[in-house]
């Protein structure tokens, strides 16, 4: 994480407050804690304890589109702890601004009282899969009644539950061990459970590293979905903040389109990022993972109001079998929890120029020779079969 983020101390009467609600304690923060920035630099926190990954493409080409500045918006990006709460965590108190966490990790966030609010739906389909070692997969998930799953982080647990529950296994017969991040992966090869948690973009990072699995997809047998960007609540009050988040959105936005337009430059401008991405994956791994990314972000873009839109009925079918879990004790009305009043907002950018700028990107020669139809006929050969 960069110190710069840690950096400062928090208050006594802070730490009382945040400790007494438990919601974010020193093993989290460490021995200080984190002061935000002004709500002028406006900071996002990663779910994952990394931003060297190509799942947050959209920023990036923001970035280098010149898109955040052309919007006046100072943005900041965080990769925060690998506690997989932590991003629900540090926007709650003030050290961020943004996160993006899992379904699964925002009910988690309600259940312990902290008012956030779904304010841009990044996933639309279900990002998240179940990994196999090859000859070993199912697709009956009921079989997984009495096995092991294993997770990088405990709280992954609140992700495959609802993902199991609906698929109608009983998710008390399941084990769940926890194998660290980034390790749970070389865990599921080397034989130490049965499946594993995974997600689109992801697979194509593993082949790199040599964990070739089989997979159970969710984004092709799930009626879940994936992260959300979760504001503070009474943030969406203040009706500058509200206009700062528009503005904000709309650079992300922006970046969303550019890349479905253009998947391989978006893929290019992460590499110029992140050399150590690029020389883990290669152009063609690196177009295979944003691919996987740019479906489940898009979903069926006829039936959205545009991107980050909620579908609300399936958020709602979400809330009421977390409830019927027990993930969460009270029901929730996803209509109080997620709200559409930014879409409008965040989509009204010029299409034609966001269209120019992806059509006008000079790709490198490796880029160029990429057959982008190819890969996204063979995008889910990973699926177990039969």
């Amino acid at each position: 994480m960069n110190k710069n983020f840690l950096s400062g101390s928090m208050g006594r009467r802070t730490f009382l407050q945040v400790s007494a609600a438990g919601v974010v304690s020193v093993s989290v923060l460490g021995a200080s804690g984190a002061r935000a920035e002004p709500y002028s630099k406006f900071t996002w926190i990663s779910p994952r304890g990394t931003i060297e990954v190509i799942d947050d493409y959209a920023y990036h080409v923001a970035k280098k589109m010149g898109y955040f500045d052309d919007l006046e918006v100072e943005a900041d990006f965080q990769p925060g702890p690998s506690d997989g709460t932590a991003t629900v965590k540090f926007v709650d108190v003030g050290q961020a601004d943004i996160g993006f966490p899992s379904p699964g990790v925002f009910s988690y966030a309600l259940e312990n009282g902290m008012k956030l609010k779904s304010a841009f739906h990044m996933g639309a389909l279900d990002t998240f899969s179940l990994a196999f070692r090859k000859g070993e997969g199912t697709n009956d998930l009921k079989t997984l009644e009495g096995k092991t799953i294993l997770l990088g982080s405990a709280a992954w647990q609140s992700i495959v539950d609802p993902m199991l529950a609906v698929q109608g296994v009983d998710v008390s017969k399941v084990k769940y061990v926890e194998a660290g991040w980034p390790t749970w992966a070389t865990a599921l090869k080397a034989g130490q459970g049965d499946a594993a948690l995974g997600w689109e973009g992801l697979r194509a990072e593993w082949i790199a590293t040599g964990l070739d699995f089989e997979y159970w997809l969710g984004v092709q047998n799930s009626p879940l979905f994936a992260n959300t960007f979760v504001v503070r609540a009474e943030d969406l009050e203040d009706p500058d903040k509200k206009a700062y988040l528009e503005k904000y959105l709309r650079g992300w936005a922006m970046g969303l389109e550019f890349a479905h337009l253009n998947p391989r430059a978006a893929v290019e401008i992460v590499f110029e990022q992140f050399p150590t991405v690029a020389g883990n994956l290669g152009p063609e791994l690196g177009t295979t993972s944003i691919l996987q990314q740019i479906a489940v972000f898009r979903g069926d873009m006829s039936k959205r109001a545009g991107w980050g839109d909620h579908n609300m009925e399936a958020w709602q079918t979400f809330f009421d079998q977390i409830h019927e879990l027990g993930q969460i004790t009270n029901p929730v009305k996803a209509e109080d929890v997620c709200t559409n009043a930014l879409i409008p907002a965040a989509n009204d950018f010029d299409k034609a120029k966001v269209q120019a700028d992806a059509d006008g990107y000079k790709l490198s020669d490796e880029f160029a020779a990429i057959d982008v139809e190819n890969l996204k006929a063979h995008l889910y050969d990973q699926a177990v079969k039969g």
